[in-house]
């Protein structure tokens, strides 16, 4: 289990990361998310060695993660590496004897790894010649092939498109089955809403938001309305008492609540003239409460 314990990283008189604090069990997903700068990529750094804590601990399974051989951790950079003159097999093969495995093992894994990512290229072909797409599934290959204890994810669903970020998700889930513990940052609240089991919000460092989506989505209570094809207009829905504002798109509004006892008035008044389509209450979506905390660091 890994073990984030009031973990601080200052940089001058920048504080990156204040007081961070979390845990991570075997076959766990946590989705870690904030604006650019937030202190994602240092959180990571500081689990990994990169970087020295100022001040806190981080441990696996009780020990201090400085002092051990980091062999069982898969990591992810957010800006890729690889060696473009290598070819798949090679860098791969590179990266996987890096984390104890034999050549045999890696060649072995190799091609259930090519086909569970859909890699459009041979093992002999070389990195420098592969699409952008393809580059990051190979680097993926080379950071999850050894299938470690803890994979570190920065971005990995950067640049890929809805099929290939699909496979990703598909080969993280596999992981997950294998007992590993997974930490990914995503600015995609799709992504980290349907992969992790808990979600920790960064904002200028400081921790905002922790916890499952469904207990986030309750702090808010059912303060959004989805409606179609109302008999009012979005006038006409924006001075209904209780609507702070309404969102259209098409023959769809979306109307976010002052408070959710305002529903039961709302649907008797647009219910009214008889038939609608579709009248739904719920939670705001973790990409509206993603926006909402970074807009009160802005007030």
């Amino acid at each position: 289990m890994l073990s984030v314990q009031q973990v601080t990283k200052r940089f001058g008189n920048q504080t990156a990361v204040d007081q961070a604090t979390f845990q991570l069990k075997p076959g766990e997903i946590l989705g870690l998310i904030g604006q650019n700068g937030a202190g994602k990529t240092t959180t990571f750094r500081m689990i990994l060695g990169f970087l020295m804590s100022d001040a806190g601990q981080i441990n696996w399974d009780g020990q201090p993660m400085a002092k051990l051989d980091h062999r069982f951790v898969g990591y992810l950079p957010e800006e890729r590496g690889l060696y473009p003159k290598m070819t798949i097999e090679e860098q791969v093969l590179f990266f996987g004897q890096l984390h104890g495995m034999s050549r045999r093992a890696v060649s072995a894994a190799l091609t259930d790894w090519l086909a569970r990512f859909q890699v459009k290229g041979k093992r002999s072909d070389k990195i420098k010649d592969l699409s952008k797409g393809n580059q990051q599934k190979v680097q993926l290959i080379s950071a999850l092939i050894h299938m470690p204890k803890l994979a570190i994810l920065d971005e990995p669903f950067s640049g890929l498109d809805p099929v290939n970020a699909g496979l990703l998700e598909q080969g993280i889930r596999l992981l997950q089955k294998n007992g590993t513990a997974i930490i990914f940052s995503s600015h995609d609240m799709r992504n980290v809403a349907e992969l992790s089991d808990r979600i920790l919000m960064l904002r200028n460092g400081r921790t905002v938001l922790s916890g499952t989506v469904d207990d986030i989505q309750k702090q808010y209570g059912r303060t959004r309305i989805l409606l179609e094809r109302p008999a009012l207009n979005r006038a006409e829905l924006a001075g209904l008492p209780g609507v702070s504002s309404v969102r259209e798109n098409g023959d769809r509004y979306t109307l976010a609540l002052k408070d959710e006892t305002a529903g039961s008035a709302i649907f008797k008044a647009v219910s009214a003239n008889g038939y609608i389509q579709t009248f739904s209450q719920q939670a705001p979506s973790l990409d509206e409460i993603f926006r909402m905390k970074v807009g009160e660091s802005n007030d």
